[in-house]
């Protein structure tokens, strides 16, 4: 049997290039396991990764249990507070053991640190676009003319439109 060439063609996969650097960034803030940060919905469930983000597993001097820190906004912090205990079990079940002592909560606004990554998910907007100005529509239309491909000259009008209807305000 002729020996197996290599199909990547000097090739390597993304995540085996980045996991090295993902462990180093994420030591860095004490998480052992990436797993915590990657998969944060899986590992806390779906309604509490919704309101929270991990944000840093410090270890006390007594060496008895860490501490992980959640990040959320102030209308959800008490909510996460009932459920410490129960995102504790399941943080230490992705350690495979009790590594988490405790669940400190931060609370911030919805943007978050200055390093700009929490993200908390906003439902849609409810506010009403304003209804638009027909001669603002054909006027986008009209500079859009040109435009050869149909698609190309809906969306630049539409998007010509926005900017005037948001100029007129």
């Amino acid at each position: 049997m002729p020996p197996r060439r290599a199909t990547t063609k000097g090739f390597a996969r993304t995540s085996s290039l980045l996991t090295q650097r993902i462990r180093a960034a994420s030591e860095t803030r004490g998480f052992a396991q990436s797993r915590l940060l990657t998969q944060w919905a899986e590992v806390a469930g779906a309604a509490i990764a919704a309101i929270s983000r991990p944000v840093e597993v410090s270890y006390g001097r007594g060496g008895m249990g860490a501490t992980l820190t959640l990040l959320t906004t102030g209308a959800n912090a008490p909510m996460l507070e009932m459920e410490k205990e129960k995102l504790r079990a399941r943080v230490n079940a992705v350690y495979g053991y009790n590594a988490i002592a405790r669940v400190r909560i931060t609370q911030t606004a919805a943007t978050g640190f200055a390093e700009g990554q929490v993200d908390f998910q906003q439902g849609p907007r409810t506010s009403p676009t304003p209804p638009s100005d027909p001669a603002l529509r054909q006027k986008a239309a009209e500079v859009t003319q040109p435009v050869a491909d149909e698609t190309l000259r809906s969306a630049l009008a539409r998007l010509g439109e926005n900017i005037l209807n948001k100029t007129n305000r």
